[in-house]
């Protein structure tokens, strides 16, 4: 192989060596980071013009470097990149880095590849096309690479798409349309019992999702990215073996992105080989609507199913381990949609376990345990909605060198890189939260990188949502986590049943909070409890990435009358200017 002299592009004039970020043996992918330069106007990272194993640095730290000077020396590889040039030189940030682990990069140096002993070859793989693969499979193709994704399933989108955040949306609107028309009366408008037709309704929810599958597959043909329709296991750190219909077939890549997503836990008390027995994917199936469900878990997932199954007829029993509905939201938020459910005659028990479910011709029969047990015990179909275990352990990383957590978990620093530089990972398996929103932006960062971008992760937070109804959704610092960790937060409080708009719907059962650091007030989170709150969240995330104040909020004119004035009137409520309420002044 022939041996390459890596040299400093033009930065408009000198620069120091301040970073490496590769070692000697390590194999490098064109267009990949090599060290950090800083002038004293900005900070720049120098790609590689080639892919290979870098063999030698030829300039050391504190090193003043310009245009022409040779940094280190490569020995090629088969496989090469084109991605995109080096983008301008930017001027050095302070930037806040979200919570992810960083790894150091392992000096990883897979065997070469020869050319065209394998069935496809890219400068890019993405394996899995759920929110996160198809974005990073799309970005990464928009700046110039060469990209194939591939994806189990013979539609691209993923769980998120295809069974699980887009069909449960869709059944959720039919769900709420159901309880609307039914309080209808309440102003004068009587429509009388639903009538419910579930073939029509499954086929809204596959139209739903057909459209978007659709969409995606389009994009993905203009953008001129393969797919690969298959399971894709690693052979090496450069080689792809998928299990596909016609046989395995392999793909030689320089770079792989990985964004397996995640999988319903299972637990062992329950009979999964009865079909009565169903994880979140079965329940959006909808074969039927059981006279009696009981959900275990009392989260995210199992209380939208429990919403959708109570409007459809269903006699619902929830039941959750720990002592409140919806761990990690505050318990204020989750009082209202828990109140709302008992009215319409869902069972809820808390600090309760189900020990075990035992399979019968005519019902399931569970066993309990806890301080608050339900009354029966025999139930036409049980859901289990107890979390998602990460793919990772599924895809024989070990063959490329890439660590995976026991859990499934793969670590990963804040340009989304495993311990194996050219291997990125994003999405469900890299840790929580397991939320599509928050694959899709680390997909930008990792296909941003992989293109010779210099690009991190700096989300400062990311918000959550349910949609149950009412929907409840919160970003940033909760009160609970607040008192906790014993920081220091003061609060505004808008009550729903003070809004002209929440009155006008008959939904006066919701709030909007604010917490503000009490020495700067500025908003450090926020949470919605009622209609729509899932729409609103986003105002308070970018109160937070902005760093707005309490005055910022308020000041800022809001549409009247309209839910989302409420997060305006909220911050009054902090700063006391509010006059939609009457706030005894603190003495």
């Amino acid at each position: 192989m022939a041996a390459i002299e890596l040299k400093v592009p033009d930065i408009g004039g000198s620069a120091a060596v301040i970073e490496f970020l590769v070692k000697e043996g390590d194999t490098v992918a064109a267009n990949q980071g090599l060290l950090t330069l800083e002038s004293d106007k900005a900070t720049m990272e120098v790609p590689a013009s080639a892919g290979g194993v870098l063999t030698q640095w030829k300039v050391k730290l504190g090193d003043t470097l310009s245009e022409g000077d040779v940094i280190a020396l490569l020995e090629s590889a088969p496989i090469q990149t084109v991605g995109a040039p080096l983008a301008a030189p930017s001027a050095a940030a302070p930037v806040n880095v979200a919570a992810v682990q960083t790894v150091a990069a392992a000096p990883l140096q897979p065997a070469p590849v020869s050319a065209g002993d394998a069935d496809h070859r890219c400068q890019l793989v993405v394996i899995g096309s759920g929110p996160g693969g198809y974005t990073a499979a799309f970005r990464a193709a928009d700046l110039g690479m060469d990209v194939i994704l591939v994806e189990r399933y013979a539609e691209l989108g993923g769980v998120c798409l295809n069974v699980g955040c887009i069909p449960s949306k869709a059944l959720l609107h039919a769900a709420n349309v159901i309880e609307e028309a039914r309080h209808a009366a309440d102003y004068g408008i009587a429509f009388g019992e639903a009538k419910i037709d579930l073939d029509k309704l499954r086929a809204h929810k596959e139209k739903t999702v057909g459209t978007l599958n659709k969409g995606i597959a389009g994009m993905a043909k203009q953008r001129k990215v393969r797919t690969l329709t298959g399971t894709a296991e690693f052979a090496s750190a450069n080689r792809l073996s998928v299990n596909t219909a016609q046989g395995v077939e392999t793909v030689d890549f320089a770079q792989c992105i990985i964004a397996a997503g995640s999988q319903p836990v299972k637990l062992p008390a329950f009979p999964w080989d009865d079909p009565r027995v169903m994880d979140s994917t079965g329940a959006l199936m909808l074969k039927d609507v059981p006279k009696r469900l009981l959900v275990v878990g009392g989260g995210i997932i199992g209380l939208e199913m429990a919403c959708l199954y109570s409007a459809l007829g269903s006699a619902v029993t929830v039941v959750e381990f720990m002592d409140q509905l919806m761990p990690g939201a505050d318990p204020d938020l989750v009082k209202p949609l828990q109140a709302l459910l008992k009215k319409r005659g869902v069972a809820i028990h808390t600090s309760c376990k189900v020990a075990k479910v035992t399979a019968g011709k005519k019902a399931l029969s569970a066993e309990f345990e806890g301080a608050s047990v339900p009354s029966g015990t025999d139930y036409d179909r049980v859901l289990v909605s107890v979390g998602r275990s990460p793919n990772g352990g599924k895809l024989k990383a070990e063959n490329a060198g890439v660590q995976v957590s026991e859990r499934g978990f793969i670590a990963v620093d804040k340009q989304m890189r495993t311990n194996v530089p050219h291997i990125f990972a994003i999405g469900d398996l890299v840790g929580q939260p397991m939320l599509a929103h928050k694959a899709t932006h680390e997909a930008k960062v990792a296909a941003e990188v992989a293109a010779g971008h210099k690009r991190e992760w700096v989300a400062r937070v990311i918000p959550s949502v349910a949609y149950t109804d009412p929907e409840i959704a919160w970003v940033g610092l909760t009160e609970t986590e607040a008192k906790a960790k014993g920081i220091a937060y003061e609060l505004g409080k808008f009550p729903w049943a003070a809004s002209g708009r929440a009155i006008g719907i008959g939904r006066t059962e919701g709030f909007t909070k604010l917490l503000f650091d009490p020495a700067t007030h500025r908003v450090i989170g926020g949470g919605i409890v009622g209609a729509h709150a899932g729409d609103l969240i986003a105002e308070i995330a970018l109160a937070i990435e902005m760093g707005c104040e309490a005055g910022d909020i308020g000041h800022t004119i809001h549409p009247h009358p309209t839910l989302s004035e409420t997060v305006a009137m909220a911050a009054e409520v902090f700063d006391g200017s509010i006059t939609d309420l009457y706030v005894p002044k603190k003495k």
